[in-house]
C-alpha cells in the first residue's frame, strides 16, 4: 500500500505517453525517416527536463524512499561504448517500432504482438548480464 503513489504515477505516465502519441509506431517511423519533428521535440524536452531535475537533486541533496542520499553517477564518458550501445538500441527501436520504456503500455494499447519485443528486451538484458565482465567498461 505504501507504493501506491508509484503505481498511480506509472498509470499517469502511461496515459501521457499514449495521448501524446509517443508510443505510436507511425510516429517512431516518422522520426527514423526524418519526416517529423514530433519525437525529436519530445526527446529533446525530456533531455532538458532530465538535466534540470538532476541539477535540482544534486543541489537539494535529496533522499530516496529508503532515506539514502541520491547520488548521480560520475562514470567517465566512453564514446565507443556509447556509440555501439546506442546503435544496438536504435536498431532494436527501429526494427520493432517500440522504445523499451513503454513496451508494457504497447501490450495493452496495441496488442499482444509486443510481448515478443518484451521477450527480446529481456533476452538482451540477460545476455548482457552473461557477458558484462568481458566487455570494456
Amino acid at each position: 500500500m505504501k507504493h501506491i503513489r508509484f503505481m498511480i504515477m506509472g498509470i499517469l505516465f502511461g496515459i501521457t505517453l499514449s495521448k501524446g502519441e509517443i508510443i505510436s509506431w507511425y510516429r517512431i517511423q516518422e522520426m527514423f525517416r526524418f519526416q517529423s519533428f514530433h519525437m525529436f521535440g519530445v526527446i529533446g524536452s525530456a533531455v532538458v527536463f532530465g538535466i534540470i531535475t538532476i541539477q535540482f537533486i544534486k543541489r537539494r541533496k535529496l533522499k530516496d524512499s529508503a532515506g539514502n542520499f541520491i547520488t548521480v553517477s560520475t562514470q567517465e564518458p566512453g564514446y565507443a561504448r556509447n556509440l555501439i550501445g546506442g546503435t544496438i538500441f536504435g536498431l532494436g527501436w527501429a526494427i520493432t517500432g517500440a522504445c523499451p520504456g513503454p513496451l508494457f503500455i504497447l501490450v495493452g494499447y496495441e496488442g499482444w504482438v509486443f510481448i515478443l519485443a518484451i521477450v527480446g528486451a529481456l533476452l538482451g538484458t540477460f545476455s548482457y548480464g552473461l557477458i558484462e565482465k568481458k566487455l570494456p567498461h
